[in-house]
């Protein structure tokens, strides 16, 4: 079977804007990620085998003098070295274990130095659910020109609702071929006028970003708080991630994620240095009606205009609840959207699949003790990690 992955930007940039910030803050630092099968699917048999096949061709796959240029131009944030670092960058087969046990199912750990192995999570994922739809039968029923409608007409909808909207759906898209049809056609639709009152902002695809001369979009995720939490405790690493990060990058990449231990604790800790030095917040679980209402209450109590502040809806959305949210912002915040499934995934006759890999385990150094690194969110069906700690956490915080 051909190589699913076979380019090193065929990555979201918070990959590589998360690796900087690690060889920067923790370069000694080791982990472990785990794969999270939310739907506990049964993969046919031989399926891990097709997989690892995938994971050892990820050997070849190293970054282009092409690839360069375009991070360089389009993420000045990233020092020089930094690229002469990726260019030296090998994904190392070794780091991933995979197991598929006799009822189907998928046991999948990434084990290595964290600015390594943080590469695998867009690559794994997104081969899995190619693979998934291929030996579903899935590809030999797929309509490219329904498809290619379809794409359109969401793009319009998008574009008349006046969301200012983004693709992030690298890691769950049925396809490499129709996420690029996807971003091919959104960006035609949306240069046919000039005077859409939406706007389609880019992709997180780094590599699909450079092939269509977009900007490719995305800041970090939760695991840089998610590890920090052993490293300064659970009410103070939002704090520290902020700090470090606007350390890091120097007042870019300013939009932050801040559901990783539920918002309570970070409502509760945000100060008004680090509410000003960030452009805006990431609302990537909960109930965004709520989530938006806390926001602006907890700008207000800062002495900031809501109003000035960026805030991106990324939940699982689809178009309908992404312009429900924007007519309920109205103008109140800076609104902007990042969909993924329902964009890269939303094909007549398939079901889209529900896959994660998170951090599950880390330390500062190889010298150092390992400690459970976990996730609460704001939606109980997003908590991963180990229960005992999960339940700890909860208690100690105060949550449900």
């Amino acid at each position: 079977m051909k190589q699913i992955v076979n380019r090193l930007t065929d990555n979201d940039l918070y990959t590589f804007t998360c690796q900087y910030y690690i060889l920067e803050k923790y370069p000694r630092a080791e982990v472990e990620y785990t794969f999270f099968d939310r739907n506990r699917e049964q993969y046919p048999e031989g399926f891990g085998a097709l997989l690892q096949e995938q994971v050892d061709g990820m050997a070849d796959v190293v970054i282009s003098d092409e690839e360069v240029e375009f991070m360089k131009s389009r993420c000045s944030f990233l020092p020089l070295w930094y690229f002469t670092f990726l260019k030296g960058y090998r994904f190392n087969p070794s780091e991933v274990s995979i197991d598929q046990d006799e009822a189907g199912y998928l046991s999948i750990t990434v084990k290595g130095k964290w600015f390594s192995t943080i590469m695998w999570e867009m690559p794994l994922l997104s081969t899995i659910s190619e693979l998934s739809h291929i030996l579903k039968g899935d590809m030999e029923r797929y309509d490219a020109s329904l498809e290619r409608e379809r794409a359109a007409a969401k793009t319009r909808q998008i574009l008349e609702g006046g969301l200012i909207l983004g693709d992030m759906g690298t890691r769950r898209r049925f396809s490499y071929d129709h996420q690029e049809m996807v971003i091919a056609v959104m960006k035609e639709v949306y240069e046919s006028r000039h005077n859409w009152p939406g706007k389609f902002t880019g992709t997180s695809n780094v590599w699909l970003a450079m092939k269509y001369g977009l900007l490719p979009l995305g800041t970090m995720s939760h695991q840089l708080i998610s590890f920090e939490e052993n490293v300064s405790g659970v009410f103070e690493c939002n704090y520290n991630v902020m700090k470090k990060f606007s350390d890091v990058y120097d007042g870019d990449n300013g939009i932050f994620l801040y559901d990783c231990f539920g918002d309570k604790v970070f409502f509760s800790n945000l100060s008004k240095r680090m509410a000003m030095m960030y452009k805006g917040l990431r609302v990537d679980s909960g109930d965004e009606f709520e989530q938006t209402e806390k926001i602006i209450s907890k700008y207000r109590e800062l002495g900031i205009d809501p109003a000035t502040k960026q805030v991106v809806y990324s939940n699982g959305l689809d178009i309908g609840k992404a312009i429900e949210i924007h007519n309920y912002c109205n103008g109140r915040v800076q609104d902007s959207y990042g969909v993924g499934t329902f964009l890269t995934c939303d094909v007549v006759g398939c079901e889209p699949m529900n896959i994660v890999v998170k951090l599950t385990r880390g330390r500062i150094t190889e010298l150092r003790e390992w400690h459970d690194c976990v996730k609460l969110s704001c939606n109980s069906t997003k908590v991963l990690g180990n229960h005992a700690k999960c339940e700890f956490l909860k208690h100690v915080l105060g949550l449900e």
